[in-house]
């Protein structure tokens, strides 16, 4: 029985037990999905299924149970297997490899140990592999049982192969985020049962009592000063009920931010928080990037401020974490709904009923955390491997990559091509005045004040925070600083940049001599002074990024250079991973597609536009088509065409269809999004670049081509001259010329 002096909660004994009864059944679906929220004690849950299932089931059993290679979470699982189940044998994988699976085990294995490339676990060898012990396992009469730990995280190929080798009479998948699939068994945990047993918090506060009324510098400094002002309040709470426990403050960066992680590192220094005097820890991507990180865990541990890089590791518990700090860096930061869960763990699996002991903490001024803990929480597609048909592993085809060597127009001509956009999309002039007049009619934010918009409010279950209803949203501002805010222009510009594959540094020039005062620029479109220009491209990034992007899209024409496309050989990849609809019922295998079992589920609503569904379909039902490959949106492996900007930048376009006619003709085929009424549906703002490159790479390889968009469920083609409009003479319905 399992070593727990208070037994399971109700609602993981129910869970356990429903493993076990559906792992008895014969009749079970292979694959069971358990959604566990972070701090529902899943490894309790499987080490009390283990002990069940050994002891009622079937003794003749070998579990295996994977867990991500991050954070040592085999060894952790495993030491805590052994607490708890002192009688039952446990192993790692080197156990395994050197006495085999035994009837009534369990292996603890690293993912990484088994799919990194050359690792020695699955490789021929003189001793025995991991395959090796399996067979011995399978001769003997042992029955496999898998469960996948933290389930998300190696979701490949390899892993699957792995998985699939050892035959186990059921897989057991395990996730805070797994997804519903009628395939599978599914049982979800809910989450307010696990808030009402005391292992996580009542609720997650964010930005809570934050007092928008006053100016602030920094955005860092002010968020870091609000969680100090909490954890001190945490701090007094636990010692006035006598708890030795220190609340912790985790600080995550994004993903690029060597500059913000320094500015963060002299602020909390100022307020009497090092390094050298163990308050604070930093841990970043690699091992080298460790300070102060040993023992962090423990509830009264030294650190009280923790420097983290964009996703925490997964199956990291620290119940101490109690607020969290979400930099921005003016991107689109993906916030991971597993990051929320660490918060909400209680550091002694119970409530206080003391609010600011039973709640966590977060602080944030980005505004996109809510569309990315939705799209963990939603996402409903899997993804399936096919492979090849014979028939098609010998075609090939010239395809085109960037010629790193050129980088589009100087700095005095792409501000040029910039000015004289804006001029003449807002009809700009020489007087400043007035140009401002215009900008600000058509949106753009002027002054000297930065302004933006967060998210408040008390939150008890994480899909609460999907909801409009609950919690406020409160307008903030403050009146821009070019010392402090130098950070937040730095990252605007940045995001500018990246839109249209700008060097920072071209970017910054083009911007000041554009809307900024200090410099001799006659053509300039503003004369903002310092503070009024940090203000103008920090709150006006959005809007700059679509105009950059409008600017580049323009046809580009009279280019002041030519140069050499670089060119490499195209076939087509023997395996491939789709996306696929696993709820649909009724499906079809697509016969004219190159690969073996590609289906109708992946040729769905969510996967495919209409535009490619459409033209799926119509390729399936004709009987002159010998095979259709759909080609990838981005990467080496694939078949790309160059196509250059307004500013002579060199992009790749990935043509969606390649198409073999049984009369040996070859089509490449781009789909856009078509017309409803007279609406166009394409957002592919570069569409008319796109097309002059692909025409002229079509003739010269003598291909056929075209693109293809839909209106009232029919389909047309175009490779002739480019119009946005379908009523256009050059758009011929498809069956005419395909």
């Amino acid at each position: 029985m399992i070593n727990l002096p208070n037994g399971l909660f109700t609602f993981q004994e129910e869970c356990s037990s429903f493993l076990v009864n559906k792992v008895a059944q014969l009749d079970s679906k292979e694959v069971i999905t358990i959604k566990a929220p972070t701090g529902a004690g899943k490894t309790i849950i499987l080490i009390d299924f283990i002990d069940k299932y050994l002891n009622t089931v079937n003794p003749n059993t070998a579990f295996i149970w994977l867990c991500p290679g991050k954070g040592d979470l085999e060894e952790q699982s495993r030491q805590k297997m052994m607490y708890h189940l002192p009688n039952k044998l446990t192993k790692n994988m080197f156990d395994a490899l050197l006495s085999g699976f035994e009837a009534g085990s369990t292996t603890f294995v690293n993912w990484e140990l088994v799919t990194k490339k050359g690792n020695k676990a699955i490789s021929d060898s003189e001793k025995k592999n991991l395959y090796d012990r399996r067979t011995e396992a399978h001769r003997a009469g042992i029955q496999f049982i898998v469960i996948i730990d933290e389930e998300h995280s190696n979701d490949t190929k390899k892993a699957n192969d792995i998985i699939n080798q050892f035959s186990a009479k059921n897989i057991i998948r395990v996730s805070a985020t797994a997804k519903k699939n009628d395939l599978y068994e599914f049982y979800p945990i809910d989450e307010l049962e696990v808030i009402g047993s005391g292992l996580i918090t009542k609720a997650l506060y964010i930005n809570e009592d934050v007092d928008y009324s006053g100016d602030f510098n920094s955005e860092h400094g002010y968020l870091i000063d609000l969680a100090d002002k909490k954890r001190k309040e945490i701090a007094e709470a636990y010692k006035n009920i006598s708890k030795n426990i220190r609340p912790l403050v985790i600080i995550q960066f994004p993903n690029s931010s060597e500059v913000l992680i320094e500015a963060v590192e002299k602020k909390l220094a100022d307020m009497g928080y090092t390094y050298a005097n163990k308050m604070v820890a930093k841990w970043m991507s690699g091992n080298d990037e460790k300070i102060n990180i040993d023992g962090i865990t423990e509830k009264s541990a030294s650190p009280v401020f923790l420097l983290m890089k964009q996703a925490i590791a997964t199956g990291w518990d620290c119940p101490r974490a109690k607020v969290l700090v979400k930099l921005r860096e003016n991107m689109h930061e993906d916030f991971e709904i597993q990051t929320i869960g660490r918060l909400r763990r209680m550091p002694e699996a119970c409530h206080y009923d003391i609010d600011v002991l039973d709640f966590s903490y977060l602080f944030t001024f980005d505004e996109k955390y809510k569309e990315s803990i939705k799209e963990n929480i939603t996402g409903a597609f899997e993804t399936k491997r096919v492979f090849l048909k014979d028939k098609c592993k010998t075609f090939t085809l010239e395809k085109q990559y960037r010629n790193k060597d050129i980088d589009g127009l100087g700095e005095r001509e792409t501000f040029l091509e910039v000015h004289k956009f804006f001029a003449e999309k807002y009809g700009l002039s020489n007087v400043r005045k007035d140009n401002q007049l215009r900008l600000e009619n058509a949106g753009y934010v002027c002054g000297d004040e930065i302004f933006g918009v967060v998210r408040q409010g008390k939150f008890v279950t994480n899909a609460s925070i999907l909801d409009d209803k609950i919690g406020t949203f409160v307008r903030t501002s403050r009146t821009a600083d070019t010392h402090t805010n130098g950070i937040d222009l730095l990252h605007s510009i940045d995001g500018i940049k990246s839109s249209v594959g700008m060097s920072a540094q071209k970017a910054k020039v083009v911007l000041e001599r554009l809307f900024r005062n200090n410099n001799s620029s006659r053509n300039k479109l503003l004369s903002l002074d310092s503070r009024e220009y940090y203000a103008f491209v920090i709150n006006n990034e959005q809007k700059l990024k679509e105009d950059f992007r409008e600017a580049t899209s323009r046809l580009a024409k009279n280019l002041p250079f030519q140069f050499e496309l670089k060119t490499s050989t195209f076939t087509i990849p023997e395996q491939e991973l789709y996306r696929y609809d696993p709820s649909e019922t009724d499906i079809d295998e697509f016969l004219s597609n190159a690969y073996k079992d590609y289906s109708s589920a992946m040729v769905v609503e969510g996967i495919r536009s209409k535009s490619e569904r459409l033209f799926e379909r119509h390729c399936e039902e004709r009987d002159d088509i010998d095979w259709v490959y759909k080609n990838g949106d981005t990467g080496q492996q694939y078949f790309s065409v160059v196509y250059v900007d307004a500013l002579a930048k060199q992009w790749l376009f990935y043509p969606d269809y390649i198409v073999k006619k049984k009369n040996g003709e070859v089509w490449i085929i781009e789909t856009k999004g078509g017309e409803i009424g007279n609406q166009s549906k394409n957002i592919d703002r570069q569409v008319e670049n796109k097309f002059v490159a692909f025409k002229r790479y079509a003739e010269e390889k003598n291909l056929h081509w075209g693109f293809v968009r839909d209106k009232n469920e029919m389909l047309k083609i175009n490779n002739t001259e480019y119009s946005d409009d379908m009523k256009n003479e050059h758009w011929k319905p498809l069956k005419s010329i395909f």
